[in-house]
């Protein structure tokens, strides 16, 4: 019994995700250069840097749509660099992943997009899956609209919708790709009230990339602030508003 409740514990205290020495090229152009971070169970860890500096790289690399040139990625302790297709998917669907442009089937209407990924991956009879679908959809307040097509409804509620469909199979990582690029303020602080409603209600770990730093001061617990492939600085908002690291300083200065 000891040591059942050892490895339980263990498990318990190992980091959600854990990355090591991680690189990245495409090309001539070094993306990430060596990469190392650890993300605590039920923590939200946003990442902040310029255009081009391996932001959404780092999430493809984490949920395995990229391989990394060298480096480790673990997801609750599992090594994913390597894995072949079927045992990748398998971490995969435990991997909520909020795409930039949400990235919904133009041909299938809100409640069958959020269904999607349960029809796939989970045994829910029709009526089992007709009550997730409304639960998840209320949840992000878009039920009324189930029956209209992407088309038919804004940026803001596509985004709504993707993460509806992105918590269906209950995920125990929730990454989120500029959740709230191109949308005005009103809508962007809606989405990052949801973002929030994940944490307390869910205790969901996130990784959030973003460019947003109001939002990013909102949502997180940490911030990880990348220049030229690596870690300019971490900590939180407060600790890297009081960095002396000049490029921190600058990246920051938009924020009052």
């Amino acid at each position: 019994m000891k040591n059942s409740d050892g490895n339980n514990e263990s498990r318990n205290n190992e980091p959600a995700v854990e990355i090591q020495n991680l690189c990245k090229s495409f090309g001539r152009q070094k993306v990430l250069n060596g990469i190392g971070l650890a993300v605590a169970r039920s923590e939200t860890v946003v990442v902040l840097g310029r255009s081009g500096t391996g932001k959404s790289v780092l999430l493809k690399l984490l949920i395995g749509l990229q391989k990394p040139d060298s480096g480790s990625v673990r997801i609750q302790g599992q090594e994913i660099t390597g894995l072949k297709f079927k045992e990748l998917n398998q971490i995969r669907i435990k991997i909520g992943f909020l795409f930039q442009q949400a990235a919904l089937y133009d041909s299938l209407n809100i409640e069958e997009n959020v269904a999607f990924p349960l029809v796939r991956h989970s045994n829910l009879q029709s009526a089992e899956r007709k009550d997730r679908v409304r639960a998840l959809l209320e949840t992000v307040g878009m039920e009324q609209h189930r029956k209209k097509l992407p088309s038919q409804i804004s940026g803001g509620m596509q985004k709504r919708v993707g993460l509806a469909r992105a918590l269906a199979l209950e995920p125990e990582l929730m990454l989120f790709d500029e959740p709230t690029a191109g949308l005005d303020p009103i809508t962007a602080g809606e989405i990052n009230q949801l973002i929030l409603g994940l944490q307390e209600k869910r205790k969901i770990t996130s990784i959030v990339v973003t460019h947003d730093i109001r939002g990013a001061r909102t949502v997180s617990h940490r911030l990880v602030l990348l220049n030229e492939g690596s870690i300019a600085a971490q900590g939180t908002f407060a600790e890297l508003k009081n960095n002396q690291n000049p490029f921190v300083a600058q990246f920051l200065s938009g924020d009052s």
